[in-house]
């Protein structure tokens, strides 16, 4: 017997074949090296249908229990690490239903009864991706716990917040941690949007067209703790736009990951010098002993792009497939599992920046202190007090801001009667505005960056993600 002739007759569906696959068919058909991470939905699955078959009657009770033990054999195997994963059996359903044969004989052959590949592979990497989206939106919980933390401590630390990278106003870092809560809070949400939306059940749907047998699909669909079976057996076995929105909410999340990664790097730079990083999130030089490198949030930052990669990677695979299935939904997992992988240690890594973070509360005060960043308020004070119309206000102050400029001083260093050489009726009140304290003391309104706002808003997260 040739060895094509062998790999033929493993193959369960050799019988249609006279000869085995090339061995460049064989690598390019194969995944799995990809798809072995399925394998407890796999079995999940697998154990759904039999109990199904059963209670339907389509196979006996003493067959639905040999397969029932032989699964269960199998994952005591995989989880020991004592399964043989073979290549010439292409996936893990076919090696999972290989080794079945082996422990329990004939009956094994029953399992697959009313059932495909497309909706068994579909089946189990909706499961996989339900599993991601709690994963991820739990991840994010621990990252959000973390920032409302450290919003909390910070909550009257004074920075510079900055509009195209320029000082602008004054805000605190509490406000700035508080900013990606929401953040990180709106991503949460779409992983769980997108769990609700993926939470039908594929199984049943056979290879295409559903199955003449008696099947109970509201059965499996249960104990698969899926909300309801999929409505139309072709979307059921084609469709892939719940792995595309997870892959699109995992976009976004890493989109405001890498923001946050990206200001780390800059904070901790010497130019900034408003927070150091310790040791266990730093990295030294190999020639320069003076360097602490910040490459954990270069690293958050950097896999960002991977995450794009996948969903783009995807989005082509789908863009022009017509139904049912093809084999070109194969690659559907290996890009999704690089990105779920990428953002879980992404997301894993800022929560440990985060809680590792010390803020350089005078550093960021004097960066505060510079670029007139209470401008604002100083036009702000000439409408309350003097009744000028917000432009004219706005105008009054750029020539105040020019003369201080010109005399290389802060808007709080100019001598009142400087001011009054542009605006007479400034009176000595309007000292009272421009320090950076008395500035985000003032954003009372809600969502302001005032500290008695920033403690009360960090509060409400931590009491509402220790309750979640």
């Amino acid at each position: 017997m040739t060895d094509k002739t062998e790999r033929s007759e493993n193959q369960m569906w050799g019988g249609r074949f006279s000869q085995g696959p090339a061995e460049i068919m064989e690598a390019i058909n194969a995944s799995i090296d990809i798809d072995r991470r399925l394998w407890r939905e796999d079995i999940a699955g697998s154990k759904a249908h039999a109990a199904m078959l059963a209670e339907t009657g389509i196979i006996s009770r003493k067959d639905a229990a040999a397969i029932l033990g032989g699964l269960d054999q199998i994952a005591g195997e995989i989880e020991a690490g004592t399964f043989t994963f073979s290549r010439a059996l292409e996936d893990i359903h076919m090696n999972i239903e290989a080794r079945l044969k082996e422990i329990i004989g004939e009956p094994a052959g029953r399992l697959h009864t009313a059932r495909s590949r497309n909706d068994q592979v579909a089946t189990d990497f909706r499961l996989w991706c339900r599993s991601a989206c709690e994963d991820a939106a739990a991840a994010l919980g621990a990252l959000m716990a973390a920032l409302a933390e450290g919003a909390l401590v910070t909550a009257d630390a004074v920075m510079p917040g900055f509009t195209h990278l320029q000082t602008a106003q004054p805000v605190t870092l509490g406000h700035h941690f508080l900013a990606y809560v929401e953040m990180f809070s709106r991503d949460a949400g779409r992983f769980m949007d997108a769990r609700e939306r993926m939470n039908e059940c594929p199984l049943g749907s056979a290879a295409l067209a559903g199955t003449p047998f008696p099947i109970d699909r509201d059965a499996t669909a249960t104990t698969l703790g899926f909300d309801q079976p999929c409505a139309n057996s072709l979307d059921g076995v084609s469709s892939r736009d719940f792995a595309l929105e997870l892959l699109s909410a995992s976009a976004i999340t890493a989109t405001h990951l890498s923001r946050l990664a990206e200001e780390i790097v800059l904070w901790t730079s010497p130019q900034f010098g408003f927070a150091t990083l310790s040791d266990a999130f730093s990295t030294g030089s190999s020639i320069m002993p003076q360097k602490r490198n910040p490459d954990a949030a270069e690293l958050v930052r950097a896999k960002t792009g991977r995450i794009y990669g996948s969903l783009n990677s995807l989005l082509t695979v789908m863009k022009a497939l017509p139904l049912a299935y093809a084999k070109d939904l194969q690659e559907d997992k290996a890009a999704t599992f690089e990105a779920i992988d990428a953002l879980a240690l992404t997301i894993s890594a800022m929560t440990g920046m985060i809680g590792d973070l010390t803020p350089n509360r005078d550093n960021m005060k004097e960066a505060a202190m510079r670029g007139f960043s209470t401008a604002t308020d100083l036009a702000d004070w000439l409408v309350r007090e003097l009744g000028l119309p917000f432009r004219d206000a706005h105008h009054v102050t750029g020539r105040i801001v020019a003369l201080a400029e010109q005399s290389k001083k802060r808007l709080d260093q100019l001598a009142l009667a400087d001011m009054q050489k542009v605006e007479p009726r400034i009176t000595a009140d309007i000292f009272n505005v421009l320090s950076v304290e008395a500035s985000v003391a003032s954003r009372r309104a809600y969502g302001g960056t005032a500290p008695e706002n920033v403690k009360a808003e960090a509060q409400r997260w931590i009491a509402a993600l220790k309750k979640d």
